[in-house]
């Protein structure tokens, strides 16, 4: 993508369809008059008197412990610099997106247009009794030391400088393990810390917090070493001054056993890496760009451990790992500040997270065999769901151990449940969804591409690299479509009925034909049909030419099924396709099956559909709790229509009985654990969080998922086939732009899935 490119599209993205990045949502009801007079008056007096006679009580009648404030003056604003408070809203806005979505946290940005110290400190005093704690952010040093130290002393709330702390706590983990895993103790190494900001300070102190020894550590600024015997030293740059008799990187490299880079980029050449002592650590986390590019440092070292800031390189050192958690533990004890012994805790529950077994939904969302505790594997991945519930509950505990909680955790399965549920709210299918295409990007056919939304999702897909597009249509049309998007990349282009696929037309029409000829298809039919791109695109994927297609934009459903079935067929075992939505709620992702295909299955056929949808969820990293719904409750009903759910259940248990998976039963038990355990403790999905849901019929499942999807705004995957022998999928009619990049990353990993099975029956 080209830089005015992705120029456009920030700005699309920030500005449409309404500016920003947050908008506050009531938490309570309030269509009736009744509900109104109790949210403000003359109901809203009685908390009001509750407060004023306990101030604490702020937070039993407010939102307040649950509310951050990201405070910002904008003079030190990632990459950008000194831009102003106007300015670096947008990042703080995306710090409390941040915020919401890794740990429920509601983010408040404050931009302050102030450089002097004392007016922010003063103005941050006056309004705290608002927030729960404070997080600044991207303020330039030093005053962003006296920033902190002063509010920390003066507020009885956490207050935190991530800048600082959130790459200290994320690279000292990191660092623990990498140690661990080179048998070396802390208090021996031997440190070069390239940088002297903000956050190289609080890395260098937080190490040594955890043993590094202060003559064992070089400090390098923008003007050299950091020696005890340089004039105009910064109180914090003289505790880190060496009195080694060395002036430049490259001294201090030689027979170091750990950099840590936070400066530049490309500052550490090979030579300098060479120069290391035997099995280096070199954390190079400046960004975009680190101090010694990845791939770089590999091919010169083969034992060198190493960590960047990036995304597409093993372990990135990303401080949405500690901020959003270090927070929620922070909150829910009332802590009245973020000590030593909480980012300490931090630091020791990430690093012991790393060495526990690694979830499959995070070795699915990195489409790898096994993530293992190792040299490419020293801190969690960002998409680990147990970071929720590992982080904030040791913050928690070392606050209470610290004197600094004011609201002591009794219960802590309880808690842990409650952290539980919380990330049930972020919902990170789509991101693990994206993100693992990305990994292996597949040959996706966009059957209708001459249509704008269609070829916008195309290009999407293009410049993220979840796929390598093959557009179907008139390729003139396609052309002029692509420079009006400015979509520039040179990707396939194939018309059906053009001169130019004569011959490719010819050789798919006689495959058509030998796989339909006792079923009514002639030679010229199947030359006619392969000049239609629904027969012709899933035709490539029956030759191998591409490995996925999505299709269905403009064409009812049906119309496009049918040269699906007909060029594909079933999947070998299969009796009956399938579909599944995925429906991203505020409980979590839902599976819907069969959402668009099966109109009244039989015992049978649910049996089948439940499997396949059991598969799915399983291929997105989801242990499937499975509800066979209808509107009978466990033999309450003797009409067919609910025997005919029993008797699948009952070939479902019986084939599988590891599958959690039971009924017939409503919707509302189904998803109310309390009202299962109450009346139905016997069954399978007792003290279960449900979330499969298996209808037993295709009106029943097409009405639930759209009116999930129009009603209550659920985001929608799907529907995504299933029973077919290659990854061809039907879009709904006139689905979004998201929606289609969303089924084309489906297409993806549906690919890569078929493509280990492949490898996999090849080995054995």
């Amino acid at each position: 993508m080209s830089k005015e490119k992705q120029r456009r599209e920030a700005l699309l993205y920030h500005a449409k369809p309404q500016p920003g990045k947050i908008k506050i949502v009531p938490t309570k009801p309030y269509s009736t008059q009744r509900d109104l007079a109790l949210a403000y008056s003359p109901g809203v007096a009685e908390p009001c008197l509750e407060i004023e006679k306990n101030k604490d009580d702020v937070y039993k009648y407010t939102a307040k412990g649950n509310i951050v404030a990201v405070i910002s003056n904008g003079t030190a604003v990632l990459g950008l610099g000194n831009i102003g408070p106007e300015a670096s809203k947008p990042v703080m806005e995306g710090k409390s997106l941040l915020f919401k979505i890794f740990a429920d946290i509601d983010g408040i940005d404050i931009e302050l247009d102030t450089e002097d110290v004392d007016k922010f400190i003063e103005t941050v005093k006056t309004i705290a009794p608002t927030f729960g704690g404070i997080n600044l952010e991207d303020i330039k040093a030093p005053e962003a030391f006296e920033i902190e130290r002063r509010l920390k002393e003066e507020l009885d709330i956490p207050v935190m400088h991530d800048d600082q702390h959130g790459t200290a706590i994320i690279s000292a983990a990191a660092l623990l393990n990498a140690l661990e895993l080179t048998d070396q103790k802390m208090d021996e190494v031997r440190i070069v810390v390239s940088g002297a900001g903000a956050a190289a300070v609080s890395c260098t102190k937080l190490y040594k917090a955890f043993g590094a020894k202060a003559e064992n550590i070089v400090m390098l600024d923008s003007k050299g070493v950091i020696r005890s015997d340089r004039d105009n030293l910064s109180e914090e740059k003289k505790e880190f001054a060496t009195d080694r008799k060395i002036d430049t990187l490259e001294e201090a490299m030689k027979d170091a056993d750990v950099f840590i880079g936070l400066s530049i980029a490309d500052i550490v050449t090979p030579k300098m890496l060479k120069s290391m002592a035997d099995d280096p650590i070199v954390f190079a986390m400046a960004n975009p760009n680190p101090e010694i590019a990845y791939d770089l440092a590999l091919k010169t070292r083969k034992d060198v451990i190493m960590a960047t800031g990036r995304s597409d390189h093993p372990n990135q050192v990303n401080n949405v790992l500690g901020f959003p958690f270090i927070f929620r533990g922070a909150l829910d004890v009332r802590a009245t500040k973020i000590n030593e012994e909480m980012k300490m805790a931090a630091v020791r529950a990430l690093a012991d997270l790393t060495r526990e077994p690694v979830p499959e939904q995070v070795n699915i969302a990195y489409d790898t065999t096994r993530l293992a505790f190792g040299k490419e594997y020293i801190i969690p991945k960002p998409f680990d769901p147990r970071l929720i519930t590992k982080i904030p509950p040791a913050v928690a505990k070392a606050a209470m151990e610290s004197g600094v909680a004011k609201f002591p955790i009794q219960d802590w399965e309880k808690y842990e449940e409650e952290l539980y549920q919380r990330s049930g709210n972020d919902n990170k299918v789509v991101r693990l969804m994206h993100n693992r295409a990305k990994l292996n990007p597949k040959r996706i056919v966009f059957a209708e591409a001459e249509l704008l939304d269609v070829l916008k999702a195309a290009q999407i897909v293009h410049d993220e690299g979840i796929a390598m597009p093959i557009l179907l249509g008139h390729k003139e049309t396609i052309e002029k479509l692509k420079q009006e998007l400015d979509f520039d990349a040179e990707v396939p282009i194939i018309d059906p009925r053009s001169d130019e696929t004569s011959a490719m037309r010819t050789k798919y029409a006689l495959k058509l034909w030998e796989i339909r000829k006792r079923k009514g298809e002639t030679k010229y039919s199947a030359r006619v049909n392969m000049g239609k791109r629904n027969y012709f695109g899933a035709m490539m994927l029956q030759e191998g030419d591409a490995d996925g297609m999505i299709s269905g934009y403009s064409r009812a459903y049906p119309r496009v099924l049918k040269p699906v079935f007909e060029v594909l067929g079933r999947a070998k075992g299969v009796k009956n396709a399938s579909t599944v939505n995925i429906m991203i709620t505020e409980r979590g992702p839902l599976f819907l099956a069969d959402t668009s295909i099966n109109i009244n299955p039989n015992a049978e056929e649910l049996a089948e559909i439940a499997q396949m949808t059991a598969n799915v969820a399983k291929t997105f990293g989801f242990e499937p709790v499975m509800a066979m719904l209808s509107y009978a409750n466990f033999g309450s009903s003797g009409h067919p229509h609910a025997q005919k759910v029993r008797d699948a259940v009952k070939i479902l248990h019986e084939t599988n009985p590891d599958l959690i998976v039971d009924g017939e039963i409503q919707t509302d038990f189904a998803l109310s654990q309390e009202l299962c355990n109450n009346n139905f403790p016997f069954s399978k999905i007792s003290g279960k969080k449900v979330n499969t849901l298996i209808f037993p019929n295709l009106e029943s499942a097409n009405i639930t998922y759209k009116l999930l999807k129009g009603l209550h705004e659920a985001d929608s995957i799907g529907p995504i086939m299933v029973g077919l022998p290659r990854a061809a999928h039907i879009i709904q009619l006139g689905a979004s732009v998201d929606e289609m990049v969303n089924m084309a990353a489906v297409a993806v990993i549906d690919a890569q899935e078929r493509e280990k099975r492949r490898k996999a029956r090849m080995e054995s």
